[in-house]
């Protein structure tokens, strides 16, 4: 009797996790596993902002898959989507094809500009781990420029952050930390380096708690970040960026611009024909594309409703992680044509932003933490999601051990 066979597409948290959970539920005689990932490695995508700025290399925020998977359970594929077939139950890949008898789409989220003119063109976005060196690199060669230059320009050490919301807020935390060091080695004075971040709603941090959003305003501010909120982008040129508030139209000039405001699912979740909102789609009770049975969809990829409140969870690697322990365990109960597959209910532990690797905010269990203490909570859930994808092993390799 042929072996069912399981294709997962990317090696995010989602598509990890799925992977990890699936190679111990299932031996090796009953389903063919295969993993399709774009690199040899996974990256901690929460982690970015850390690269982006710096004060991370890059290699502590990756480890190979081989690490983590079971070689003799899971065959490993490194190659780049193209297109899902799914009325044919075939994966086209840049170097081959695919077919499944049950596939799981987690191919992570890409940035979504909202149309503002020039965003692609002249702004860096932490899309990945190679653009996130992109972005350190480049803030490298802006400071070593500043002084060679005959006529000193202030404006190339303006650094710019579109958005305030977490990934914004934890970029510009260490940029903040970053700064006086990159001034220490380039001999460039702090006082000529700006960190301005740029928010289109009327807070930072849209929707957490109030007293913890001005505890992080208020911390970044004494480390020299400038903060514009209600204030939108309208364009991003070569020099900079245009903004307005109310009917005030401004022109920020800066050597730098991060977009951090605003992601969206894959579009290839688009080009293969799923009912989708923005690359996402809404995703039934067990995790599975509508009208598609053998196709189940987690991560950045995947929408699903908080009914209390009638909105979508947010794509965090937290929901993301648990979708793939539960699509795991769905895919073995239909392997396997007994038991009952698993509703997927998120167990949201709390949310945990950091300050730079200092400072952090958070609710965690319900309880607002401040300062130190949410930063070693901070890094204790950056452990525990190295642990779950890899065990003792993998966080004492890659772990965060500098609590305070």
């Amino acid at each position: 009797m042929r072996k069912p066979k399981i294709v997962i597409l990317g090696a995010g948290y989602g598509g990890l996790m799925t992977t990890v959970n699936l190679q111990k539920k299932l031996g090796v005689s009953e389903a063919e596993i295969v993993l399709v990932n774009k690199n040899d490695y996974h990256y901690e995508t929460t982690w970015l902002h850390e690269v982006s700025a710096g004060t991370l290399h890059h290699d502590r925020s990756r480890f190979k898959v081989a690490d983590v998977i079971d070689k003799s359970k899971v065959k490993f594929v490194q190659d780049t989507v193209v297109d899902i077939k799914t009325a044919e139950k075939r994966v086209i890949l840049e170097n081959g094809e695919l077919e499944y008898d049950y596939l799981v789409v987690a191919l992570g989220y890409e940035s979504e500009t909202f149309g503002i003119k020039g965003l692609k063109e002249y702004a860096f976005s932490i899309a990945n781990i190679n653009s996130a060196r992109q972005i350190r690199e480049h803030m490298d060669y802006i400071f070593a420029t500043y002084n060679n230059e005959p006529v000193k320009r202030d404006e190339l050490l303006t650094i710019v952050v579109g958005g305030a919301g977490f990934t914004g807020i934890e970029l510009v935390g260490e940029l903040a930390n970053r700064v006086p060091q990159l001034c220490k080695e380039f001999d460039i004075p702090r006082e000529k380096v700006r960190i301005i971040c740029v928010e289109a709603a009327p807070m930072a941090l849209p929707g957490f708690d109030p007293e913890l959003v001005e505890y992080a305003v208020t911390q970044l501010e004494r480390k020299g970040v400038e903060f514009k909120i209600g204030t939108a982008i309208k364009e991003c040129t070569e020099d900079g960026i245009i903004v307005a508030k109310d009917d005030q139209v401004e022109e920020i000039k800066a050597g730098t611009v991060i977009w951090a405001a605003g992601v969206r699912g894959s579009h290839l979740i688009e080009k293969a024909g799923f009912e989708n909102m923005r690359g996402r789609v809404k995703v039934d009770p067990y995790l599975r594309a509508p009208g598609h049975d053998d196709v189940f969809i987690v991560g950045d990829c995947s929408l699903v409703i908080n009914e209390e409140i009638n909105r979508p969870y947010p794509p965090t690697a937290q929901v993301a992680m648990q979708e793939g322990v539960t699509c795991a365990k769905n895919l073995a109960v239909l392997v396997r044509g007994q038991g009952e597959m698993e509703v997927f209910k998120p167990d949201l532990k709390g949310t945990v932003c950091s300050l730079g690797h200092d400072d952090a905010i958070g609710i965690v269990f319900g309880r607002k933490l401040f300062g130190s203490s949410a930063s070693f909570m901070k890094k204790v859930v950056d452990n525990r999601a190295l642990f779950l994808q890899g065990g003792a092993g993998l966080v004492m390799k890659k772990g965060k051990f500098n609590f305070f």
